[in-house]
């Protein structure tokens, strides 16, 4: 270890050992793919060249696994009978081209959106029948 320098160990998720041991002020890319989806922890453990000891600890979520969109049921609802389920899966692809195949869940137009167009459709329709009154 070089006298001028901190040195600073990863672990990933309380291992015993570190992914990485390294000199600072260095770039390191963490490679998400060998993690499993989920939630993890990045430890980082710092020696500086006057002996004293630093720790950071960071969350963080991996989602390199295909991304699933539910339409029609939603976390801790509180629900009863048939339900009508809208499920899809896409992957990022390899992120070097754009995968459209699939990457777009089609969605159920809101309630809201209905309300919208039958308000407007009953004030077309009151508009017409007095427009034609007064002709």
């Amino acid at each position: 270890m070089t006298k001028d320098k901190s040195k600073v160990f990863l672990f990933i998720d309380d291992g015993p050992a570190p992914i990485a041991e390294l000199e600072t002020p260095i770039v390191f890319d963490l490679d998400t793919k060998k993690l499993t989806d989920g939630e993890h922890i990045l430890k980082i453990v710092s020696h500086s060249p006057s002996g004293k000891e630093g720790i950071r600890k960071i969350s963080f979520t991996v989602a390199n696994g295909p991304a699933i969109r539910v339409e029609g049921l939603k976390n801790k609802d509180v629900v009863d009978g048939t339900l009508s389920l809208m499920i899809n899966a896409y992957d990022k692809g390899n992120q070097k081209s754009f995968l459209i195949n699939g990457s777009e869940t089609p969605q159920t137009i809101p309630f809201w959106i209905w309300i919208i167009i039958i308000l407007f459709s009953g004030w077309a329709l009151y508009y017409e029948i007095t427009s034609a009154n007064m002709q």
